[in-house]
Parts: structure tokens; sequence; C-alpha cells
């Protein structure tokens, strides 16, 4: 996730992926555990994030992020930057997925401001818009796309009262990955239809290979499945219940929860432990038969030994309702400054280059992941496979679940998501609970606004 992804393996290991019932766990003990230890390092990261931010000289500006794996793109991009805007980027991370954002929050209110930030969009980039804190780069998004080199519909997940407070860096489309080698051997090829969808779980069961990956590990995955089954059978619901139009008590969304747990009485699924690096080992052995993740994780199939093409490719998840505006779930990281930095300057110069061509193709090819820019060539055979797919099918583009609502309904929100997977048919009370926090978050957000 652009938040952070997870880690990639050395070596990889193949998870057991038999499924037994699942037990009723407490799945705030379970899934908080691992943010104890991040909080608890977030004093010494909050210092040198502003430790940091005095400036880095002449020709150089730093963006703190959150996910090592992304250095060596910014690392990259910075070296394209440098001939086209006389600036150069300096990657530092803060490598806490649970306390990134109140570090940031915090030295926003000091005179030691990251100068720039990899950030989310949506939702997580209002609330940090609505500081004052962030720069206003509409000029600089009005001047990339007046040359192409912006996809213009995900300019509102950027967008905060009417400005723009964050440039798109990388487009990572929702997908499955899958091997091609694997399909074939059981006469199978990617899905084009729900139907064919199910047929094919149907068929990988029969033969011996978990069809599905599904996990908590980590914590913030537990919001996939709902994500993909709900704007599948109704895209339009998705949108309205993201950005609180909606209730999670509707029909609806009780579907889509039916259906994750009709997957789960015919034992499709992993255990719900596997994490994504193991199920792409998995997946290139043969063991698992799909895997549902951004874009961005066909780096970590790679470094388990995958070929592109031959024993990894992904496919789009076809529509449950045929009726319906086809569509993909997409994500992509915000490229944001600050108003306090003390490289302001540069830092300007360095979102207004962002999007140039070169600085973009080389951060996207080092990351192995989608560009928003159309003018760059895709990465790799996968990339470029599932571009072509949303763009030939003309997918409406919705912004992924973690970017959507007010963070603290989001964050609540996981949590109650994976109860249910670890209890599959405990949803209904599950929906009736994330209605109930969903109705004081929404309340809460939008009172804010009026301030």
């Amino acid at each position: 996730m652009s938040g952070r992804h997870p880690p990639i393996p050395e070596p990889p290991a193949v998870p057991r992926t038999t499924t037994p019932r699942p037990t009723r766990l407490d799945r705030r003990t379970l899934l908080r555990a691992s943010a104890a230890g991040a909080l608890a390092t977030a004093t010494g990261g909050l210092a040198a994030a502003c430790g940091t931010a005095a400036g880095q000289g002449p020709g150089k500006v730093a963006i703190h992020g959150d996910n090592a794996n992304w250095e060596a793109p910014f690392d990259a991009a910075g070296k394209a930057m440098k001939p086209v805007a006389g600036v150069r980027l300096v990657p530092e991370v803060i490598p806490s997925l649970e306390s990134f954002e109140q570090i940031v929050k915090s030295s926003l209110r000091t005179n030691k401001t990251p100068d720039l930030l990899k950030y989310w969009s949506g939702y997580r980039l209002r609330d940090l818009a609505r500081t004052g804190g962030l720069e206003d780069l509409t000029r600089q998004w009005r001047a990339a796309e007046s040359r192409g080199w912006v996809e213009p519909s995900l300019r509102e997940a950027f967008t905060y009262d009417g400005r723009v407070y964050g440039l798109p860096m990388n487009l990572a489309y929702w997908v499955f990955f899958y091997n091609p080698e694997v399909f074939a051997e059981h006469g199978l090829t990617a899905p084009r239809t729900w139907d064919d969808f199910l047929a094919v779980c149907t068929r990988l069961k029969d033969n011996g290979i978990t069809p599905l990956h599904g996990t908590t590990a980590g914590r913030w995955p537990a919001f996939i499945w709902f994500q993909e089954v709900l704007s599948r059978q109704d895209p339009q619901f998705y949108e309205d219940l993201m950005n609180g139009r909606e209730r999670y008590t509707d029909p609806r969304a009780e579907r889509a929860l039916r259906t994750i747990a009709g997957f789960f009485d015919k034992d499709w699924f992993t255990s719900m432990d596997v994490d994504h690096n193991n199920a792409a080992a998995a997946t290139v052995h043969g063991k698992v038969g799909m895997v549902p993740c951004g874009s961005w994780l066909g780096s970590v199939f790679t470094a388990a030994g995958a070929e592109p093409g031959r024993t990894v490719d992904a496919f789009i998840l076809p529509m449950a309702d045929p009726a319906a505006r086809p569509s993909v779930i997409f994500e992509s990281s915000a490229f944001a400054a600050t108003v306090k930095g003390a490289d302001k300057e540069e830092a300007l110069r360095a979102a207004g280059s962002w999007l140039h061509p070169e600085v973009a193709t080389a951060f996207a090819h080092g990351l192995q992941d989608g560009s928003p820019n159309p003018k760059v060539k895709p990465a790799t055979v996968v990339i470029e496979g599932v571009t072509r797919q949303a763009r030939d099918d003309k997918l409406r583009l919705l912004n992924r679940f973690w970017e959507q609502g007010p963070p603290e309904l989001v964050e609540s929100t996981v949590d109650d998501l994976a109860g249910m997977l670890i209890d599959p048919h405990s949803y209904r009370d599950g929906l009736r609970t994330m209605q109930e926090r969903a109705d004081e978050a929404w309340k809460v957000w939008r009172e804010a606004e009026k301030s």
C-alpha cells in the first residue's frame, strides 16, 4: 500500500494454505499489538524528522515518507529531476505506518517542518490540508495537465476546498495477481466476467490449489476483500458509502460481506495469517491461485522468483453486476509541499517538475508500478497489461478504502472488517457497529468543515 508496503522477503517461504474454520478471537488485541510498538518509537521518529528539516543545502530538498522500499525510486527520480529543475530529492524515512501521520501533523506545528512529504490522497490529505500547513499546488497541477502529464480524473483525490494540495506520485491499479503457467496447466485463463471468476476459483480448489489469498496480517489488508467485492457489485454504492452518503447497514453492504462469507464456506481462502510476501511466493509455486493487491506488489513477485508475463501476471476483477459502470480501485500517494519548509522555493520547483516525463519515468520504473503520467511507458509487461485494460475498457477510477472517509473512521473500520474475516458470519453485528462509528465520525468531520 502507499502508506507502507510489505517488506520484500529474503527468501520468501511457501506458506501453509489449508484453511481451518475461523474461531472468534479478540481482534483488538490481535490487530493493535503491532501498533503499540510502532507508537512507542514515535517520539524518537519525530525528533529525527524535525532534526533533519533544517534544509539540505543548495540544490537538494528532502522528501519525508514512511516506506524504505521507496528510497531507491526517489533517488532515481531525484537524479532525473536535477537537470530538469536544478534540484535533487533526498529521501528520508520514518518507518512506521501507525505513527507517520502523527509525526507529520506534530511537525507542522513547529518551525522545523519537512519540505516535501510522501503522503496519502483522499481524506487523509484533506485532513492535513485543512491545518493550513500545506502549499497550494493548483498551479503546478494545471501546468502538468495542460502538457498531458497527468490523468485528469485523479484530481479530486488530491483536492480540498477547490485547491490541489498534492500531486500524484504513482498510479497503482488494484488487481489480482496469478501464475499464467499454473492457470494454463488447469485449462484456465484470466476471467473476463464474474461467473468466469467463480469458475476459476472452483477449478483451482478442485485441483488442490487454494484459490484466493485473504489476510489480516499487518492489519491494514483487512479492507481488501470488502473493497473489491463491494466495488464490483455496486461501484456507485461503494463511492457513496465511502463518502458518508450511504450506510453500512444497507442491504448492499450486507450482500458484499455475505458473498465473502460464502467464499469462506467453500474453503477458498488461505489462512488469515499468511502475509502478502508469502502469498506471492505460494502463487509462484502453484500453491495459491490469486492474490488481490495494488499493482505495486509486482516487485514482491519478482523478488520471489517470478518472471513477469510468464509466471506472474495480473487482471482487474470483473464486475459482478454487468449493468454497473466498469470500475477499478486505484491507489496513489501524494507529493505534497509544506508551508513552513526551510527550502520552500526548491520544494516548489521540485513539485513543478515531479510529473515531467523523465522524472515520472525514473520513479515509476524504479518502483515497478504505474504512473499518473499517461506519457510514461509501463515499467513491466504486467503493468502494461492492466494499464491497457483500464484505459481500453474506460474503467471508472475509485479511490482505495484506506484513503476514503475520515482517517479515524477508516482505522476503526479496518479493525471491524478484520474481525469479520476472523469470524465471517458475524457480519450483521459488525455492520451495525461500523455504522455507529460512522455516524459519529462523519458528524465530527462535517462540524470541523464548518469551522
